[in-house]
């Protein structure tokens, strides 16, 4: 298996999950084809990788599992800020969603996005859930071929119940530049199992992409 990794936070539980599931040669593969999500949805469209979880945006005419990054409210790592209008390079989905609520200002994503709590800065999730009433869905774990497999992955993880390990969320933490409780606290507002409210939001959203 040859899988696109995002090193953010919210994908910790499943990369965690991978250490116990990949061969020794799929695990370099994982560390090697790592990036921020515009990178991924690259590797993936231009088929580097066979599967990865990417922008929902990018996720429309490929065959994809029910596991994904979904906010049911709050999500605290896409916001936008007061500023001049930017939009994050390392995104394709949060950069969007920003323009379809018809929001100015600048636009971060990601661990960096963690560290931006002020009341300059709106959280984006919450934004779509006012206007909606619905979860929104920023990533989909998606697959070019063996499709079988990689199934049977995604529905083994959103069956399990993922511990991470303290030396792992010690190393996060340091690198990051965010307290252990503060990611134990972020991960609670991360779901993986895109149910039927969330389609119905994701198939909103990629009409209200179609303009754009």
């Amino acid at each position: 298996m040859i899988i696109g990794k995002i090193d953010y936070i919210n994908l910790l539980p499943f990369y965690v999950f991978l250490k116990k599931e990949l061969k020794d040669q799929e695990k370099k593969a994982l560390e090697f084809h790592k990036g921020v999500p515009s990178k991924i949805n690259r590797d993936f469209k231009k088929g580097r990788v066979e599967a990865a979880v990417i922008s929902s945006v990018i996720s429309k005419g490929f065959e994809c599992s029910d596991f994904g990054i979904v906010a049911f409210k709050e999500v605290l790592s896409v916001l936008i800020c007061e500023g001049e209008d930017q939009e994050d390079s390392d995104s394709n989905t949060s950069n969007l969603l920003a323009r379809t609520l018809n929001l100015k200002g600048r636009v971060y994503i990601g661990d960096k996005a963690l560290l931006k709590r002020s009341p300059k800065c709106k959280d984006l999730a919450a934004l779509w859930y006012d206007r909606h009433r619905l979860p929104f869905v920023f990533a989909r774990f998606c697959y070019r071929k063996r499709a079988k497999k990689y199934k049977k992955l995604s529905n083994r993880f959103l069956k399990s119940r993922i511990k991470i390990p303290h030396y792992i969320l010690s190393k996060y933490a340091k690198e990051r530049g965010i307290s252990k409780k503060e990611i134990k606290e972020y991960l609670n507002l991360i779901h993986y199992k895109i149910d039927g409210k969330s389609k119905k939001s994701l198939k909103k959203f990629l009409n209200l992409t179609k303009n754009l």
